[in-house]
């Protein structure tokens, strides 16, 4: 039988930079003496915005009295279409839990949270990111692969790229 979970909104910067932390190490293999103070600074300026304006919802779970993992939604809008009238997408990430803590229903409860955090506010489409390892336990909460989708992924780089139209006169 798995554990209770409780789950819990967590708004404190420090608290979420240092999740973000844990995560961004498991996820992308960054060691603790790796220099992330850059990216980290990125990351409590985007928590200021986001949280304030409730475009950013973070939880944290917990499992006796353990911090357990931690998840969050984030919320943008696009053109409403006929596969979402409403225009609304969310968008899950930063979902983790610590070792100790896998196979026990723990991401499963932060999943389930954040899609009822999102339906609750009218979300047409919920995206997400996911490695193989969590693939099986999204599918079993009803997500499924998306076709027709492509990523143009960028690093900033120290000469700045243009994005403004430029017109002449003929």
């Amino acid at each position: 039988m798995n554990p209770t979970v409780e789950l819990r909104p967590e708004t404190d910067h420090k608290r979420l930079i240092a999740w973000r932390r844990e995560v961004v190490g498991e996820v992308f293999g960054i060691t603790p003496d790796t220099d992330t103070s850059e990216l980290m600074a990125a990351n409590e300026r985007f928590y200021t915005k986001h949280i304030a304006d409730g475009s950013h919802i973070a939880l944290v779970a917990s499992v006796d009295g353990h911090d357990a993992g931690c998840g969050a939604v984030c919320f943008q809008e696009e053109l409403p279409s006929p596969d979402n009238p409403t225009g609304i997408c969310a968008y899950l990430m930063n979902i983790y839990v610590r070792p100790p803590f896998r196979k026990q229903g723990v991401a499963t409860a932060i999943v389930k949270r954040l899609t009822a955090i999102a339906s609750d506010r009218r979300a047409g489409k919920i995206y997400l990111e996911t490695t193989g390892m969590a693939r099986r336990m999204y599918a079993s909460a009803g997500f499924s692969e998306m076709d027709g989708m492509m990523i143009l992924t960028r690093r900033p780089s120290s000469q700045s790229e243009s994005s403004e139209i430029r017109t002449t006169k003929r």
